[in-house]
C-alpha cells in the first residue's frame, strides 16, 4: 500500500485566453493527481487528506473512486473547498492563484494509523504550508519515517503562498532526514536555493530534478547521476505532469520491490534510465491533455 498524503483542491481552468476566460473546474492538488495517477497505474493506493462536503468534495471523492484509490483514510468537514485558479502561459505552463481562507483541507488532523501494509507515503505542495493542517502533515512524515516506512517529499512549491520564505526554507530543509526520495522541479530548486547534491547529504537516498522539456534527473546519496530526455509532444498545459513523476516513480520502485532505503540505494545507472523513462513518458502524457489527466497503465503498455 502507497499512501498519498496532502491537499485536495478543484483548479478552476481557463478555456482560453484573457482575464474574463470560461473557467473548468477540475479536480487537482498536487497530492490528489498523484493519488489519481497511482490507481489509473494499477497500484494499491490511499488517500489521506481532509475533504469538504460541499458538492466539489463529493467530486473530489468520485474521482478517486473511479481511480481506484482507497479513500477510507480521508477525513471529511462542512468548510469550503480550496479552489486554485489556473493561469496558463503560451508553453502551457500553469500558474495559480490560491483561495485557501477557511477551506476544510487545512483543518487536517494527523490519523492514529495508516493502512494495513502501508510501505510508503507520500507529501508535498500547499498542505506542507498552510497551518494548522502543516504541523499535522510534518508530523505524518516524521512519524512515517521513524517508523521505517518508505517517505516521498515533493515540495512544489507555490510562493504565493508563502508568507515567510526563509523560514519555510529552513523547515524543508529540517524535513530531509525524514525523506527517503526527494523530488522537485528546476524552479523549486532555484526558489529553495540549494542543489540535489547538497539535499542528498542531508539525508534523501535520492534526488529527482524535473526540468521541463529537458526531462529528468536523479543525483543519489552514492554520487551516481544519471538523466533521460523528455519525449517530444504537442502540450495542450503542464497541469499534473509533475504529480505524475512522482506517481510513475513509486509505481516503479513498488514494481521492483524497491520501496526501502535500502532497495533505492541498490539501484544502478540502467534501473535509474528504465525508471526515470517511465516518469518521463507518463509525464509527458499528461501534458498532452487539458487539465490533470494522468495516463493509465493501459496508456504506457505496463
Amino acid at each position: 500500500m502507497i499512501v498519498v498524503a496532502g491537499e485536495a483542491l478543484i483548479d478552476l481552468v481557463p478555456h482560453e485566453p484573457g482575464p474574463l476566460a470560461p473557467l473548468r473546474p477540475v479536480p487537482g492538488g498536487g497530492p490528489y493527481n498523484t493519488a489519481v495517477a497511482l490507481g489509473r497505474l494499477g497500484a494499491e493506493v490511499a488517500f489521506c487528506s481532509r475533504i469538504s462536503t460541499d458538492g466539489y468534495g463529493g467530486a473530489l471523492l468520485d474521482g478517486l473512486r473511479e481511480a481506484g484509490v482507497d479513500i477510507r483514510p480521508v477525513q471529511r468537514g462542512p468548510e469550503p473547498t480550496t479552489l486554485a485558479l489556473a493561469r496558463l502561459g503560451e508553453d502551457g505552463s500553469a500558474s495559480y492563484a490560491f483561495y485557501v481562507e477557511g477551506t476544510a483541507d487545512r483543518l487536517f488532523r494527523a490519523p492514529g494509523r495508516l493502512p494495513e501494509g502501508t510501505r510508503a507515503v507520500s507529501f508535498g505542495t500547499c498542505s506542507l504550508v498552510l497551518e494548522p493542517g502543516a504541523t499535522a502533515y510534518e508530523g505524518l512524515l516524521r512519524d512515517s519515517a521513524a517508523r521505517g516506512l518508505f517517505t516521498v517529499l515533493d515540495p512544489n512549491i507555490r510562493a504565493g503562498l508563502i508568507p515567510r520564505p526563509d523560514a519555510y526554507r529552513e523547515r524543508f530543509r529540517s524535513w530531509l532526514p525524514a525523506v527517503t526520495l526527494l523530488k522537485l522541479s528546476e524552479e523549486d530548486a532555484r526558489w529553495l536555493g540549494g542543489t540535489p547534491r547538497e539535499w542528498a547529504a542531508e539525508g534523501p537516498g535520492a534526488v529527482v530534478l524535473t526540468r521541463g522539456g529537458a526531462g529528468l534527473t536523479v543525483v543519489t546519496r552514492a554520487g551516481l547521476e544519471v538523466s533521460v530526455p523528455a519525449p517530444r509532444v504537442a502540450v495542450a498545459d503542464t497541469i499534473g505532469a509533475g504529480d505524475t513523476v512522482t506517481a510513475a516513480l513509486l509505481h516503479g520502485l513498488a514494481r521492483r520491490d524497491a520501496l526501502t532505503g535500502a532497495g533505492l540505494a541498490a539501484l544502478d545507472a540502467e534501473g535509474w534510465r528504465s525508471l526515470l523513462g517511465l516518469a518521463a513518458r507518463a509525464a509527458a502524457l499528461t501534458c498532452t491533455r487539458p487539465g490533470a489527466q494522468p495516463p493509465s497503465a493501459t496508456d504506457l503498455d505496463l
